[in-house]
């Protein structure tokens, strides 16, 4: 049986030495679990391991031979699609809307993910302010923008985590360094804010305390 690591403090089990000791797939299946379950201090924590680890590399180094699951990486467009939604634009689009019911379903690059209010909360959409951010003046923006107003109105949203290694001086729905791929399984239910100008995708806040076991690598 394993220590849970939220019946005590999270840093009190996952520290910085242990989460080091797993692989990159377990790395990022951690951090997808505490992102899922709003823990944004595991998450932070195993994003900054993630920036010493190469981007390419052996799946474990010892954590996997537990039987831990290793996570399942696909395309942002087969996500997507595993969620219902076609893109618009199959290179370009982040967001998009399931015509089954008419969620909005959002790509979140996982690293930009903060911690606010106990919560968990990512920057959807700014303004290009003094050129800052181009990308929200192209087409695949200004679709973002729209979507972002939309999951506003309806109050509730769905969002998928993009893993992988950002470039400096640009944002990743832009172009990365390198793009792995999106666990179809990890879909962490949101809701939309506008703070001034921008849109933020929010969850978790205020939330009790999740069973621990299961934000252990699965």
């Amino acid at each position: 049986m394993g220590v849970s690591p939220f019946k005590t403090t999270r840093t009190a089990v996952w520290t910085r030495e242990r989460v080091e000791r797993l692989g990159r797939q377990e790395v990022l299946q951690l951090q997808a679990n505490a992102v899922r379950l709003a823990e944004p201090e595991l998450a932070a924590l195993c994003s900054e391991v993630l920036k010493h680890l190469p981007a390419r590399g052996p799946a474990s180094k010892g954590a996997g031979a537990h039987g831990q699951a290793r996570l399942r990486l696909i395309a942002r467009t087969k996500a997507f699609e595993a969620r219902g939604v076609w893109l618009q634009d199959v290179r370009a689009s982040w967001s998009g809307v399931r015509k089954s019911d008419g969620l909005v379903v959002f790509a979140l690059w996982a690293r930009a993910i903060e911690s606010r209010d106990g919560g968990c909360c990512c920057l959807l959409w700014a303004p290009n302010a003094a050129g800052a951010r181009p990308w929200s003046d192209s087409a695949a923006g200004r679709e973002r923008l729209e979507h972002c107003k939309e999951a506003l109105a309806q109050g509730r949203a769905e969002a998928l985590l993009v893993h992988g290694e950002a470039l400096e001086g640009r944002l990743p729905e832009d172009r990365a360094r390198t793009v792995l791929g999106i666990d179809p399984a990890t879909v962490v239910a949101i809701r939309v804010e506008q703070r001034g100008d921008e849109y933020w995708a929010v969850w978790g806040a205020r939330r009790p305390a999740p069973d621990a076991e299961s934000a252990t690598p699965a």
